[in-house]
């Protein structure tokens, strides 16, 4: 190739800018705004007149669009048209809409997502119902008499065999488990669970109901009676189970020969499937003994619908007076409690059923302290209290079903039918626990007169108050008697001797004292829980109820101004002092922080409680530390970094960046944001001055450079450092720092050596490579601002930045390096101009400097004929390499091509040349994008055209002949 001399074309920015510019078309009077929307109109005549269903379009300049929602209130919109269709194709009423209107009550009434179900309670009770006393079981150990029978037997053998097996239960083939722990009694009720299954698998019908028979057994069965509520939810599990195979065998047997509709009647049920499901009834109703036999019906009760229409309504009345026939209370009360739970699955709009258990309940509620009961207490060493909150999840549930969209009248009769037993603390309880919250508000003085004249021996009345307060913290009682409310429950509340019992309540009744009252009462509820709490450290067993707390204070008072003006907060903040927790809940401050606080603030009293609160969570940080729990909690940090202002008083700024800056030093995001930040007020100085700093804003920002240079360093990311300088500097040299701004960047170009050829991202391993291009290119934009040392060389900086791209060890095969040297031939060309393209104000640049100093401009052409040439030589050694190098090489000339003719002088005959040399080279093995080729070739003959480029024509003559060869 021809050797190379550069000449930069010579620019005129604003002449080109303009003929850049889309051509301005004037709008003439009465001419249609251009982004005004199209409307269309309804023409046709409302009374007749016109075309039926014309419309014209028009652009209603001068006239407002109609109302859409207004404009068809003549019935023509598509509701009103729906609606009058409906009415006039209304049938007749009859007996078949009479039936529609009952299934659509029914359909009312069924149970909606309002109505919390069985499962969310059965891991509470689970939970919270345990013994550590022994347990037995009575496990079925099966017999070959449990086989199915051979498919050649005779009916009446078939006949004799079932009786027998059913018999078999009583002549030995179980086996009773003794001192069996809580953990292995729940693994052999999984594995009896487990044995249902497999023989119902199998076809062992009546082993399967063996093994239900026996588990409902275990329910009349008190010996352990703390661990009764549990052993409940684990036996009607398999009942359930057990229901569920019962209907869907008959359920399949309706379905062999036709398709069952969901919603079929037992005129429906074919007489296979009926004779299947009277067989069941009556094999249960053999049973002997009355509990097995009342569970087991109960849990097939679904199966009345394949019967009659009316099997279950008139079914349910019956099982709930079997209930009288158990003697005790505690059984029946669970017993009524699984009824209860099936009416709910397959009849809910039964109610009455419902309301004549609970009418039993209450009616057998003084077997509760009968002497049988006391006597079995005192053998078990069981206190009455514990005792008594062995019926609460049965009597909630109970409560929960007749209470489900009950009317006002009978919620009221309930509630006086429960005022008229003596001892009802533990009704009481379950009414408030099962009432709807509006109902337990609006009467709240009447529970608490209630609760008063309830005897404290039986049940803690701090119980009941605490089951009021969850109703108050969902609803509001009347305002005229919060004040007096909230005083008498907490007259109870504070009289709490045990920790654990006074902070389990008095969480509850801080949400209701955070949601109608001030921080004065606020305060003095914490002031109590303090009071009780600290003593013996009986804070560290309550954690997550104090969490609770914070939680609910943070919920209502989002001014941080007035919660830190309660003098009791910060104190009970100390009680966190397990590191975790602590950490947790000043997470939960900031993330309510961050949410609410809509203004910056200055006020010293959040900023000192919020920089103790970050403080915490930054000195949990250890080397043991994930790093998306650093992240998090710098996001925290960084949020409340940028919510403090303190306006015009930017020293006093410039002060809390210093002492965020020692506060979080091992959190590098947010040594980050506070160089954002100063950065920031350097920047917002410069413009309260308006770019003329005064002395002492000269110094200010001096200061601020000072301590971005100072921090920066102790980064350890090595972009985020690059990055950081390049801004800091941007930044200094707005504010005519120059002499800091040349440490900036002088900082950045030592820095290039560092850079590793791989970095991870997000976890995973990738190269440096895109990145360090993407900020060498940045960097270079910011040199063609950044005038030369007076006691440096020309060009010093640039010269620096290419040297240490020249010393860099690049990827093996990379061709970062040429591109870079391509990147900066604009960068000089552009300094080669009178005027530059861009300056910042108060700033001489090199073009003030030097003034288009001949010697300047020798020293920029020289550098751009050095960069050719290494381009050049680049491009040589890759012609030597078939394949990948040869397909490099047609890319990276014209790229080339493409910087000589954005800005080279080509009417320098031996630049032409190479231009041409280079067009040629990228076209020469067909790699060349060819839309980019035929881009490119227009535009050489567009600006050939224009006065001062006559000279690219034969160029584009030339290029044009050597495209079509």
């Amino acid at each position: 190739m021809a050797a190379v001399q550069w000449h930069s074309r010579v620019r005129a920015y604003e002449s080109e800018l303009r003929a850049a510019r889309l051509e301005a078309v004037p709008l003439e009077p009465g001419d249609p705004h251009p982004l005004k929307s199209i409307t269309v109109t309804d023409s046709k005549s409302r009374r007749g007149g016109g075309r039926r269903g014309s419309t014209s379009s028009s652009s209603s300049s001068g006239s407002v669009a109609p109302d859409p929602l207004s404009s068809m209130l003549d019935g023509t919109d598509p509701l009103s048209m729906f609606a009058a269709a409906s009415a006039s194709e209304a049938p007749t009423l009859s007996h078949s809409t009479a039936e529609s209107g009952r299934k659509r009550r029914e359909k009312e009434e069924e149970v909606g997502p309002d109505f919390e179900p069985w499962s969310a309670k059965r891991g509470e009770i689970l939970a919270r119902f345990t013994t550590t006393e022994k347990l037995s079981i009575n496990l079925f150990m099966g017999s070959d008499k449990g086989k199915a029978p051979s498919p050649n037997s005779t009916v009446s053998e078939k006949v004799r065999n079932r009786l027998e097996e059913l018999d078999d239960m009583e002549e030995g083939s179980q086996r009773e488990l003794l001192n069996l722990s809580q953990q292995d009694y729940v693994n052999r009720i999984e594995e009896l669970n487990q044995n249902l299954k497999e023989a119902w698998s199998s076809d062992q019908k009546v082993k399967a109901l063996k093994i239900v028979i026996q588990c409902s057994k275990l329910l009349s069965d008190t010996s352990v009676i703390q661990f009764y509520p549990s052993k409940f939810v684990l036996i009607t599990d398999i009942l359930d189970t057990f229901g569920r195979l019962v209907y869907e065998r008959i359920w399949s047997m309706c379905s062999d020969s036709r398709a069952m509709p969901e919603s079929f009647t037992a005129d429906d049920v074919n007489d296979t499937a009926k004779e299947t499901c009277l067989n069941w009834f009556f094999k249960i109703a053999s049973i002997r003994e009355l509990i097995p036999r009342l569970y087991v019906e109960a849990a097939i009760l679904k199966c009345s619908f394949f019967l009659s229409k009316t099997g279950i309504q008139e079914t349910l009345p019956r099982l709930t007076a079997m209930i009288r026939g158990i003697g005790d209370p505690l059984v029946a009360v669970y017993a009524r409690a699984y009824l209860c739970r099936v009416g709910m699955e397959v009849a809910p709009h039964l109610k009455e059923s419902l309301k004549k258990n609970f009418f039993d309940l209450l009616a057998s509620f003084r077997q509760i302290h009968s002497d049988s009961v006391q006597n079995q207490l005192v053998l078990q060493r069981v206190e009455i209290p514990v005792y008594l909150t062995l019926y609460s999840p049965a009597i909630n549930w109970i409560l929960q079903c007749v209470s489900y969209r009950a009317p006002e009248t009978l919620l009221t009769e309930m509630m006086e039918r429960c005022k008229k037993l003596a001892n009802n603390a533990l009704l009481l309880n379950s009414v408030m626990w099962a009432f709807r919250a509006e109902f337990v508000a609006a009467r709240a003085t009447d529970f608490i007169g209630m609760i008063k004249d309830c005897d404290e021996a039986g049940f803690p009345k701090h119980l009941l108050f605490g089951s009021l307060g969850r109703s108050l913290a969902c609803a509001d009682p009347p305002e005229n008697e919060r004040l007096s409310i909230l005083n008498e429950a907490w007259k109870v509340i504070t009289k709490v001797r045990s920790p654990q019992d006074y902070i389990n309540c008095a969480e509850i009744w801080v949400e209701f004292t955070c949601r109608h009252f001030t921080k004065r009462e606020v305060n003095t509820v914490l002031a109590d829980i303090i009071k009780h709490m600290t003593p013996d450290r009986a804070f560290e067993d309550a954690y997550p109820q104090l969490q609770s707390v914070i939680r609910k204070i943070l919920n209502y008072f989002h001014d941080f101004s007035v919660l830190f003006s309660m003098e009791r907060f910060l104190p009970f903040l100390d009680m966190f002092q397990k590191d975790s927790v602590r950490v947790d809940v000043c997470r939960s401050i900031m993330e309510v922080f961050i949410k609410h606080q809509q203004e910056p603030t200055r006020d010293p009293v959040i900023l000192n409680a919020l920089l103790h609160v970050c403080k915490t969570m930054h000195d949990s940080v250890n080397a043991l530390t994930l790093e998306d729990e650093k992240r998090s909690l710098s996001l925290l940090i960084n949020g409340f970094i940028r919510m403090v202002s303190f306006g015009r008083d930017f020293e006093q700024q410039l002060s809390f960046c210093v002492e965020a800056r020692a506060t979080f030093c091992n959190l590098e995001p947010v040594l980050v944001q506070l160089i954002h930040t100063v950065n920031q007020l350097a920047m917002e100085t410069r413009r309260v001055m308006r770019g003329n700093h005064s002395r002492k804003t000269a110094a200010f920002v001096r200061a601020c450079a000072a301590y971005s240079f100072i921090t920066i360093p102790s980064l350890t990311s090595i972009f985020s450092r690059l990055n950081l300088y390049l801004l800091s500097g941007q930044v200094a040299l707005a504010n005519q720092c120059l002499s800091q701004a040349d440490a900036f960047f002088k900082a950045a170009v030592s820095l290039l050596p560092e850079v590793p050829r791989s970095i991870t991202v997000e976890g995973k391993l990738r190269s440096s490579e895109a990145f360090l291009l993407d900020f060498i290119s940045n960097f270079l934009s910011t040199l063609l601002v950044v005038p030369d040392h007076p006691e440096q060389g020309v060009l010093y900086l640039v010269r620096g930045l290419l040297n240490m791209v020249q010393d860099y060890t690049w990827e093996e095969n990379s061709d970062a390096k040429v591109r870079v040297y391509i990147s900066a031939l604009p960068l000089l060309a552009a300094m080669s101009q009178d005027t530059y393209l861009y300056a910042i104000p108060k700033v001489d640049s090199n073009e003030t400097l030097y003034g288009g100093d001949p010697k300047f401009l020798a020293e920029v052409n020289k550098l751009c004929e050095t960069l050719i040439g290494q381009v050049l030589d680049h491009l040589k050694a890759l012609g030597r390499d078939e394949g990948a190098g040869v397909r490099k090489q047609g890319t990276l000339a014209f790229s080339l091509f493409g910087c000589l003719l954005a800005h080279g002088d080509l009417r320098n005959n031996k630049l032409s040349q190479l231009a041409v040399n280079l067009w040629n080279l990228s076209h020469k093995h067909g790699y060349c994008d060819t839309r980019n080729s035929v881009r490119t070739l227009e535009y050489i003959k567009h600006q050939s055209q224009q006065p001062d480029m006559a000279h690219l024509s034969e160029m584009a003559l030339r290029l044009s002949l050597q495209s079509r060869a």
